[in-house]
């Protein structure tokens, strides 16, 4: 059993266990008090949680600093009067089983005890709105991870990015070396990608040349073996971190990975102006008649419908605007609600899967699939302009 969550609750005293288990058993979770009569322990999909209770201040060496959330998570943390400590049995029968289980049981306390849930491995504080849509929505492996970046040495690539949260998914934290500033963002990207394989339990073998999406080479080798060859980094950058980690290298073994990182700048290249407004423009000349053909769809249509608008995000205060896909769920007063078929890249702010309503004015782009078919640019033509009047 590893401890991975707290719930930090104001509140200073147990929840009923009688409460409780009418709340777990409605979502068919079995429910087993503890033996102190505070605690419990939940068994469902093959997983066993334990939950202890604890009544404590929080401790004064818990400051803001070592947690990353919202003021009002991290000022709940700071105000709380007793934790529920939630151990599991990481990684079986599948990684994200036990976490999946585990925050749904956190989501069911949170109802009954006002409070936040601290995520143990990753240092993050979550809401008790984010803990549900965390359970609702399509997985993203950024709400269950922290990437650090260190400045280890001098020079143009002086950084060390690393993961902390994979802990929780009975894998080894990630790890690579002599990145630059421009390397951040791209370096994420490829972090996440690879974590996400990680906790749905495709563990790459070690040692190995393997791909990227993007179709560059890299290897795993574990941070006990490739930190022997890091020239110029003091071996006090690493205190504080003295876990295992898995490290990126080259195939060689070596650590240059520029190369590696090179496709995945493009997906955060900003489309130019030009090119958005004449989308826009083809897009809403044919909106009328995918509209149309959207609003008689039948009850097996085989298309899928699929449009793009801008969204906000706010990575680190500031604003950007990022085009993310959705699937047309209905269409109401040129009002279309969808479900988005990717996340925002900088921010998850606009979650794989959440619900969205955007005006159809808005729409800048549009694609047709057919049983997992995307058409090409002439077929939606053609089957669109079969929509128009004669």
């Amino acid at each position: 059993m590893k401890e991975v969550y707290l719930v930090a609750s104001s509140r200073g005293s147990p929840v009923s266990l009688e409460a409780l288990r009418a709340s777990f058993e409605s979502e068919e979770m079995t429910f087993l008090p503890g033996a102190d009569g505070k605690g419990f322990n939940v068994e469902a999909e093959g997983v066993r949680v334990e939950v202890v209770f604890e009544q404590r201040p929080t401790p004064q060496e818990w400051t803001s600093d070592l947690f990353s959330g919202s003021e009002p998570a991290l000022s709940s943390l700071g105000r709380a009067r007793s934790f529920y400590r939630f151990a599991f049995e990481v990684g079986s029968p599948q990684p994200t089983v036990p976490v999946f289980v585990a925050l749904m049981c956190a989501r069911i306390l949170l109802l009954h005890a006002e409070g936040v849930l601290v995520d143990i491995t990753s240092s993050k504080v979550h809401e008790a709105e984010d803990v549900a849509e965390l359970t609702e929505l399509d997985f993203d492996i950024r709400d269950h991870l922290n990437l650090h970046a260190v400045e280890v040495i001098e020079g143009d690539t002086p950084l060390w990015v690393h993961s902390h949260g994979m802990e929780k998914f009975g894998a080894r934290d990630l790890e690579i070396f002599h990145l630059g500033e421009q390397d951040l963002l791209p370096a994420e990207a490829f972090l996440h990608e690879l974590c996400t394989d990680l906790a749905f339990g495709q563990v790459p073998a070690l040692r190995t040349e393997m791909g990227t999406s993007e179709g560059q080479t890299f290897m795993l080798v574990p941070s006990e073996e490739a930190r022997t060859n890091l020239l110029g980094v003091p071996l006090e950058s690493f205190e504080g971190h003295e876990g295992l980690f898995l490290t990126v290298v080259s195939p060689q073994g070596r650590h240059n990975t520029a190369e590696l990182l090179r496709p995945f700048r493009e997906r955060f290249a900003q489309e130019p102006t030009e090119r958005t407004e004449s989308m826009q423009r083809e897009t809403q000349a044919l909106l009328p008649a995918f509209k149309a053909r959207f609003l008689r769809r039948g009850l097996m249509e085989p298309l899928t419908f699929v449009v793009r608008s801008p969204f906000e995000t706010h990575p680190e205060g500031n604003t950007v605007t990022e085009q993310l896909w959705m699937e047309v769920l209905s269409w109401d007063e040129g009002i279309v609600v969808g479900r988005l078929v990717d996340g925002a890249v900088h921010t998850t702010e606009w979650r794989k899967g959440a619900h969205v309503e955007v005006p159809e004015a808005e729409i800048n782009a549009l694609a047709l699939s057919r049983e997992g078919r995307t058409l090409d640019e002439e077929e939606v033509r053609a089957l669109l302009n079969a929509e128009r009047p004669m």
